[in-house]
């Protein structure tokens, strides 16, 4: 290997040292403590999938799959999100007696990123999916679960933005009347350039009323009073359907007393082909990126199974992120020996470690600056034989 990379990584990919690791496993642990209370039980899928299968069902864009061939010719991909694997399986093995199934995961997932981009091609997503179950309720459960556990992980502050996919769908087809002519419109709010929108806004070809009624979109933002606002810009159809849905989702998060973290935001769009209804992300303020995000989807259909679902993913990186700096339990006890005291030193670890204390064990011979070696522990040093021959 050319010593030019000897020390590089592939574009996007991270290393995780010991101090990030133990932050990360913190914040894993009380989230997943968190879902398998709610009943939600965890799975794993294969990090390599089908591409025809998986890759095409995911709906993240093409040039972001990694891609390779197996030995049959057959082209695979490094799964880019849990979504679609979960739905594969439940299509084939879990829906057989048409009950509903809480599933739970925490995997990395894969998508390539361009040079110029700085962000991660492998991140980890920790979130669940409730499927078959089509009851607003449903989707009242898993924003309060994400509620619940972004609350677990140590974050106090932050919102949950609440939308749907009928509502912008319906203004866009009942103003501009095909899906085409509203694609620009999407790919605006999607980026969150609302300067944009507006711009793209005033450039069409259309009445002094129509342009506002899009407009007024973008201040669709807040508490519950927005959703009688909505009525005003909608006309009868699946726009007015959405806001009933919402007003029945808002009185759902009333009854788990989450209602503190929510807002309503009927700008939301996703790149996500098979959202189907509600839709939600979750913020920080010191974080510009959503920290999570999901929604009601209809992906399982593509699998061959006639099944509704709801489900969010949590971006461990951009949560370690908001949370900021994590204290971590470093009481670790370091036993330095001398080789003819090497059993007496073991028996002592031995005896810490069934207690359930940390205990590194280290010959004193193998360390150079011992003074240096005992500043990464927090407890107690012990020193069996060697200098102090304690």
């Amino acid at each position: 290997m050319s010593r030019l990379f000897m020390f590089e990584k592939p574009l996007g990919m991270r290393d995780t040292l010991p101090e990030l690791y133990d932050k990360k496993h913190r914040v894993r642990t009380s989230i997943s403590e968190t879902m398998k209370l709610w009943g939600y039980q965890f799975i794993e899928t294969p990090t390599l999938e089908y591409y025809e299968t998986v890759g095409a069902a995911s709906a993240i864009n093409d040039a972001q799959l990694f891609k390779l061939l197996d030995k049959e010719g057959h082209t695979l991909v490094l799964r880019p999100d849990m979504t679609a694997p979960i739905a594969r399986v439940a299509a084939s093995k879990l829906l057989e007696e048409d009950l509903p199934v809480r599933l739970a995961y925490s995997a990395n997932v894969f998508r390539a990123q361009q040079r110029e981009g700085g962000r991660p091609a492998e991140f980890e997503q920790i979130g669940v999916e409730c499927l078959n179950e089509e009851t607003v309720t449903c989707d009242g459960e898993v924003i309060a679960l994400l509620i619940s556990s972004l609350k677990k992980s140590g974050l106090a502050k932050f919102q949950v933005s609440i939308g749907h996919v009928g509502f912008a769908q319906e203004l866009f087809m009942q103003i501009l009347g095909t899906n085409g002519r509203a694609t620009a419109l999407r790919k605006f709010l999607y980026e969150k350039n609302y300067v944009g929108y507006r711009e793209h806004v005033n450039s069409l070809q259309l009445s002094s009323i129509d342009k506002q009624r899009l407009l007024k979109l973008l201040q669709l933002r807040g508490g519950e009073e927005v959703l009688e606002s909505a009525f005003e810009i909608i006309e009868n159809g699946k726009g007015r359907d959405a806001i009933v849905e919402l007003k029945e989702l808002w009185a759902v998060i009333k009854d788990y007393g989450a209602e503190e973290h929510v807002k309503f935001d009927f700008s939301i769009v996703s790149h996500m082909s098979y959202y189907s209804g509600i839709l939600f992300e979750a913020y920080a303020g010191n974080v510009g990126f959503p920290l999570g995000n999901g929604g009601r989807y209809s992906l399982i259909e593509k699998f061959g199974k006639k099944a509704s679902a709801t489900g969010f993913a949590l971006r461990v990186d951009m949560l370690l992120e908001a949370l900021g700096d994590i204290e971590l339990d470093n009481n670790t006890h370091c036993i330095f020996f001398s080789q003819e005291r090497r059993k007496e030193a073991f028996e002592l670890a031995r005896k810490m470690h069934e207690q359930g204390e940390k205990a590194v064990l280290q010959e004193i011979s193998g360390v150079k600056n011992i003074d240096s070696f005992t500043k990464r522990y927090a407890q107690t040093t012990y020193l069996i034989g060697g200098r102090g021959d304690e």
